[in-house]
């Protein structure tokens, strides 16, 4: 099958390569390169890289939503346009090119975590399990019909890296059996329960505080489910500390106030009490400083015992 790629990061690379192992792969679209702060380099972007040492020819628009692009495709005549985290709308215009329409690899199980970050939702919402959707796409966003879906347990040791990285493998693997079967014609699809939809928004950097407030239970969930990135954070004396891990703890402490440093556990990290409980912070970052463990935030004094986080 002939088939045109549209992806951009990590989490894209597995289903490129599955696809190009398998079919013929005769573009690839992505997104335009980023500038690298520190060195003033461009950085190629994990699909762009792919497909250069592949030699597979490179499309870089700024919009689809140009004649020229949508005449381009044309041209390249695909079976089919598969689309991985590219980070674009696809016009209709170009869903009713290819023979086949248009799929997508959707890290959620749909319709639950429609639009961005769906990987973070779902663990910040406390979700036992999650998975990767292979569906149509159509003109609304992530409210096409589903071909397949593939499920993972969420462990309580996941946080958002390990999960980001099962469901890209997983994702590989679901697309590669959806082809197999859209080839055999026996690909039905179901439509989506547009009433049981969830939405996730872009993240803002206000939405990635922690609130002390919440439950032991919240704040372990939220911290994970954003861990390494975007990263919770706090302030500390009007200091920033991005928070990386924490740990559930039992003890409940009567003195203090959420969000307050009232103890520490030797060789874990500081103790912080939060609504009918306490965790114990065992990764965080200092401003200027590099990643450190709960206790060596303890032994440098960074956060110290009545420390109250906002």
């Amino acid at each position: 099958m002939r088939i045109l790629f549209m992806g951009t990061p990590d989490f894209a690379v597995p289903s490129l390569e599955i696809l190009d192992k398998n079919h013929e792969i005769i573009g690839v679209f992505t997104k335009i390169d980023k500038v690298n702060k520190r060195g003033n380099k461009i950085e190629y972007l994990p699909v762009k890289q792919y497909a250069i040492d592949k030699n597979i020819p490179i499309y870089q628009p700024t919009t689809l939503k140009n004649d020229e692009i949508i005449d381009e495709i044309k041209k390249l005549n695909p079976d089919l346009i598969v689309v991985v985290a590219y980070g674009k709308i696809i016009p209709k215009s170009i869903i009713d090119i290819p023979k086949y329409g248009i799929i997508n690899v959707h890290s959620s199980l749909l319709p639950r975590f429609r639009g961005a970050a769906p990987i973070n939702a779902a663990l910040m919402a406390g979700d036992k399990k999650t998975g990767v959707t292979i569906m149509y796409v159509a003109e609304g966003l992530d409210t096409g019909n589903i071909i397949l879906t593939r499920e993972t347990e969420i462990t309580e040791e996941d946080n958002f890296e390990t999960l980001h990285d099962r469901l890209k493998e997983l994702g590989a693997e679901a697309l590669i059996e959806a082809v197999t079967l859209m080839e055999k014609g026996e690909n039905e699809s179901i439509v989506q329960d547009d009433s049981l939809a969830t939405f996730v928004k872009p993240f803002r950097k206000e939405d990635l505080k922690i609130d002390w407030n919440k439950s032991a239970e919240e704040i372990f969930n939220f911290v994970r489910g954003l861990s390494p990135v975007p990263c919770a954070w706090t302030q500390d004396e009007g200091k920033t500390l991005k928070v990386y891990q924490v740990k559930k703890y039992d003890k409940v402490y009567e003195e203090g106030q959420n969000g307050e440093v009232v103890g520490k556990l030797k060789g874990k990290g500081p103790i912080v009490k939060v609504n009918g409980g306490s965790v114990i912070i065992t990764s965080a970052k200092p401003e200027s400083k590099k990643v450190l463990s709960g206790a060596d935030l303890l032994n440098g004094n960074f956060i110290k015992i009545g420390n109250v986080f906002e």
